[in-house]
């Protein structure tokens, strides 16, 4: 244990980038009975009046009181630090993370795209950084309101660059307490490959499109067609480089879909909001990386090549 949570049985988490997947499985976890920090600014002072509300399919669930702080040296050196800040204010983790690392600290981001954990790497340590890809719906409605439309969802799991575990098959368990169905590779690389067959096609396509939710984007017959061919152009650089993407994985992210009812994706969330969208992370990373490698990916350039232009100045 760190020395914060010497203090305490319960291992303690630190939630850094307190938005809609952050406050949702930090309030499912600290319900689970963790010991859950979270690192807020914006929304501090109404979730510290009127704490978390999850409203989910099944049941809507609160946590009031919630360890809310404004910066991390008052939260202090932490068991897990779960990073959900939007990779494009990656920035800021080299303020955030050091005062919440201890001896045996261990950080496992949430986040979407390629070369999160480098980046963390290079901050905290490459021997701390594991990755969890999440498979969830979720949106914040407005300061300490989390919507769920997929919940609680799946997680895949992986330590950077080495394979899995037995401190990461223990975070995983904990998840699994709250319902996620896990699952821990010992290739994290493949499970970010595999995740882009979803986020290339439809967080872009929403954007890029128009603004749409999936289920308006599916119901149109020429953007729908842009869906699959795009996955397939993300999945023949996953196989170039190495990593597996079956054809019955590209079909569970095609059927999911329409179940999410009229999802709007993070990314477009974002986009709608104003703020700025994780565009290098998901699309323009990856479109890098095939392209050093000698790869065509006519498909993603177009779409990358949109984004560009409809986020210009965001």
């Amino acid at each position: 244990m760190t020395e914060n949570a010497e203090k305490s049985s319960r291992p303690a988490i630190a939630v850094v980038g307190a938005g809609a997947i952050g406050c949702y499985y930090g309030a499912r976890l600290a319900l689970a009975g963790a010991d859950v920090r979270f690192l807020l600014r914006s929304d501090l002072a109404a979730v510290r009046a009127a704490g978390l509300t999850l409203r989910e399919r099944d049941a809507v669930r609160r946590l009031d009181p919630v360890a809310a702080f404004a910066a991390p040296a008052e939260i202090g050196p932490v068991d897990l630090v779960l990073v959900a800040l939007k990779t494009t204010g990656n920035a800021a983790l080299r303020d955030l993370l050091p005062p919440l690392l201890g001896r045996d600290t261990v950080v496992l981001t949430l986040q979407n795209g390629l070369g999160n954990e480098e980046f963390i790497a290079g901050i905290a340590g490459a021997e701390r950084v594991c990755g969890a890809l999440c498979y969830i719906g979720v949106t914040r409605a407005r300061p300490g309101e989390i919507v769920g439309f997929h919940t609680p969802g799946k997680m895949t799991f992986g330590e950077f660059g080495r394979p899995a575990t037995p401190r990461l098959r223990a975070i995983a368990e904990r998840f699994a307490g709250i319902g996620v169905q896990v699952r821990v590779l010992d290739n994290l690389a493949e499970a970010r490959w595999q995740k882009l067959i979803w986020n290339v096609p439809f967080n872009g396509l929403a954007i890029a499109r128009g603004g749409l939710t999936t289920d308006r984007l599916l119901a149109d017959p020429r953007i729908a067609a842009e869906v699959r061919p795009l996955m397939d152009e993300v999945a023949g650089a996953a196989r170039h480089f190495g990593y597996e993407v079956t054809e019955e994985f590209i079909r569970s992210q095609l059927d999911v879909t329409p179940g999410m009812g009229a999802y709007a994706p993070s990314s477009l969330v974002d986009f709608l909001a104003g703020r700025e969208v994780e565009r290098e992370a998901i699309w323009g990373e990856p479109l890098r990386r095939a392209q050093a490698a000698g790869l065509a990916m006519p498909r993603l350039a177009a779409l990358y090549a949109d984004l560009r232009r409809a986020t210009a100045g965001k």
